[in-house]
């Protein structure tokens, strides 16, 4: 029997897990991969052009897309009968999501890639780790261009802050449609006839809060939510300390400023790269549904995931440019350091997905509002103000370490990566409110509380995006390159800084584009005008 040529997947390489210790072997574990297959054709410059008005534009039909730049069928039974042959099921083909989700045990997974699957040990928890990269198959070469799943270590954290401390026992947050007033979002619009879907990694909501939640606000009409499973998760509510805080800031953000808009949330069943890439897959190429815009409040430093996830998260943010879907993506909660003070490596780094050239990159502010106008605007940072864990935070934004500068941000400043000296994409794009003490009038497992961070912002222009769309009658779409050419339609924050840690390393403010609010807030009114011209 001849030996197996096996080679390496490009960008799959992972390391040691940090702080873990080896526990051993599980052979027998049952282990499901997503195998990410090469596009039929590529994508042309014209599916992902951004420059032109929405009026202009002509997106493509799912079918289209599938029938265009999906997987070949022929690469789908070759992946098929590569995965039988060495013992592994086949759970789902999609030439649509150009994925083959395959199940096995570790042992026979590990064969078949190459890798060896052990478990190891970070405080409390154990996971499924692999070091090196993933090898298939040098027949296959070219066709796989990624495999997850193989390694179930988390990746992505929600990004949101609860107000705690003195202020959190006065201060009771803004209602949502409140922010959207002082940001002059269109009025005469509800979001009907438009699709918000959300992207969550875990938590739940539950249908009694809502409901008590929307009669407080007086809403016209109660907003329609719908939960959608992926590869097993579920609406799974618990506690206010879970992740429900963020599935109920994005749900009642999004819904109370887009009522007539159906919200549909994606559950995925964990925060691995693969569950995180998985949901958002089903979410662009979901026929059912057909989200306008999605919304994302979930992410992780660059540095802590591999290069194929962000190269094949990167393609799905393509696909939703060239059906016309706009993604928006909270920028993270931790400065320029994206990552928690008991974490730090005291290096910059930028959060993942925002820092896609794809995704519109939210970052967070703090406002002062007078008579019910905002008087000032500033970055969000608490590092100096306020140590307590639950609001400790700062808006993410800095320069990525792995996509270039983007056309479209050809024209500004961005400064060399602050650790690297490197030059690369810019985070944010934009920004609004997020700081908790200026945030937002939340109800979560029967509880009211101020919340904010980053995660408050995604679902804020996503309902934005829903209103401006529902105006034009068209979908806006991949909308980077026209808020660049045009940013007057924004307002250019100026003052503080997303610096944290002792190095007080960060970025600051400055008139125009900064690494810290971005091209700045918006103004509903002007950015209907620009993209509805």
């Amino acid at each position: 029997m001849a030996t197996t040529r096996f080679v390496s997947i490009p960008g799959s390489e992972r390391s040691a897990l940090r702080g873990a210790t080896r526990v051993g072997v599980s052979a027998d574990e049952h282990v499901e991969v997503t195998v990410r297959l090469r596009r039929k054709r590529a994508l042309s410059a014209a599916n992902l052009d951004g420059q032109k008005k929405p009026r202009l534009r002509t997106y493509l039909t799912h079918s289209q897309l599938t029938a265009n730049h999906g997987a070949n069928a022929e690469d789908l039974k070759a992946v098929e009968v590569f995965a039988q042959t060495r013992g592994l099921s086949i759970v789902e083909s999609s030439a649509a999501q150009r994925s083959v989700k395959l199940a096995g045990t570790a042992a026979n997974m590990g064969k078949a890639f190459n890798v060896a699957l052990e478990t190891w040990r970070q405080g409390r928890a154990t996971y499924r780790v692999r070091q090196g990269t993933v090898q298939i198959p040098a027949e296959l070469q070219g066709v796989i261009t990624g495999v997850f799943g193989l390694d179930n270590r988390p990746f992505a954290h929600p990004h949101f802050r609860r107000l705690n401390g003195a202020k959190g026992a006065s201060f009771k947050g803004f209602a949502p449609p409140e922010i959207a007033s002082l940001y002059g979002f269109p009025t005469g619009a509800d979001g009907a006839g438009q699709v918000i879907g959300i992207i969550e990694l875990g938590g739940g909501f539950r249908a009694s809060d809502l409901t008590a939640y929307f009669k407080q606000l007086n809403l016209p009409k109660a907003p329609t939510i719908t939960a959608v499973s992926v590869d097993g998760g579920k609406n799974a509510p618990s506690t206010p300390q879970s992740a429900d805080g963020e599935v109920m800031l994005d749900i009642e953000v999004a819904a109370s400023i887009a009522p007539g808009a159906k919200i549909v949330v994606y559950f995925a069943a964990g925060t691995t790269d693969r569950d995180f890439l998985d949901a958002i897959t089903q979410a662009v190429h979901d026929e059912t549904n057909n989200p306008a815009v999605i919304s994302i409040s979930w992410g992780g430093p660059e540095s802590s995931t591999t290069r194929s996830f962000q190269a094949a998260f990167d393609e799905v943010l393509q696909s939703a440019a060239a059906l016309g879907i706009t993604v928006t993506v909270a920028s993270g909660d931790n400065g320029a350091a994206d990552e928690g003070p008991n974490e730090w490596d005291s290096l910059a780094h930028t959060d993942f997905p925002a820092s896609s050239p794809f995704a519109l990159a939210c970052g967070a502010t703090n406002i002062q509002v007078s008579k019910r106008k905002i008087v000032g605007e500033s970055v969000w940072n608490q590092h100096a103000a306020d140590t307590e864990d639950d609001s400790f935070g700062s808006s993410g934004g800095g320069v990525s370490d792995f996509f270039p500068v983007p056309s479209y941000q050809n024209a500004i400043r961005i400064p060399a990566d602050i650790s690297t000296g490197k030059q690369g994409r810019g985070v944010p794009d934009v920004c609004a409110d997020g700081d908790p003490a200026s945030g937002y009038l939340v109800r979560v497992d029967g509880e009211e509380i101020p919340i904010g961070g980053t995660s408050a912002v995604a679902p804020l222009w996503a309902a934005l995006i829903a209103l401006v769309n529902q105006k034009m009658q068209r979908r806006s779409g991949f909308i980077n390159p026209l808020l660049y050419a045009n940013a007057e339609a924004m307002q250019d924050v100026t003052v503080g800084n997303n610096k944290v840690g002792a190095q007080n390393l960060g970025y600051s403010a400055a008139t125009g584009w900064d690494p810290c609010t971005g091209l700045g807030s918006p103004n509903g009114t002007k950015l209907l005008a620009v993209l509805s011209a």
